[in-house]
């Protein structure tokens, strides 16, 4: 009898203690529970997130394998040869350019609208107090200056062009 009440005792802790929400990512069923996190600034709904590669992989950046979706406010992609390939930050990005490779038309997701942006034309706010991805210094990219500055403004950090953002991303690697 003992044995019996012990047993339900451990099943009730760990049934109880798990906390479950659906999972709305699109390789889920609807009907499947799991634990998820707390959202993140970095998150967005699926179905805002543009997705650019191709095949079983297209939802994990193509360095290290983060979802893409999750991470999406600081993503980036670039063309090499005649693949598009998507990165969870520009920290990845600038992990594929230190191989000594040339990557073409690179766009960054726009924090306000969730559209991609060519880089270059893009305002990065370096340094806020939101946390950033895969790096301890934050990186979020804007279409226009307002929307940085504004952002600058309640978070803190440093206003600079792309290939500011980018040499700060490759001081990770030192």
């Amino acid at each position: 009898m003992l044995r019996y009440f012990f047993s339900f005792l451990v099943l009730l802790l760990f049934t109880g203690c798990q906390t479950t929400t659906k999972n709305p990512s699109p390789e889920h069923s609807t009907n499947q529970m799991n634990t998820m996190p707390a959202k993140m600034f970095q998150s967005v709904n699926a179905n805002e997130a543009t997705l650019v590669q191709k095949g079983k992989n297209r939802l994990h950046c193509a360095r290290c394998g983060m979802n893409l979706v999750m991470f999406y406010k600081t993503s980036h992609t670039a063309k090499y040869e005649d693949k598009e390939y998507q990165y969870c930050s520009i920290h990845c990005l600038a992990d594929h350019l230190g191989e000594g490779i040339e990557l073409r038309n690179p766009k960054v997701v726009d924090v306000v609208s969730l559209e991609l942006i060519p880089v270059q034309n893009a305002y990065y706010v370096v340094g806020s107090d939101v946390k950033g991805t895969m790096s301890r210094v934050s990186k979020y990219a804007f279409a226009s200056l307002k929307d940085a500055q504004a952002f600058q403004a309640k978070h803190g950090g440093k206003i600079v062009d792309f290939y500011a953002a980018l040499e700060a991303a490759k001081k990770d690697f030192k």
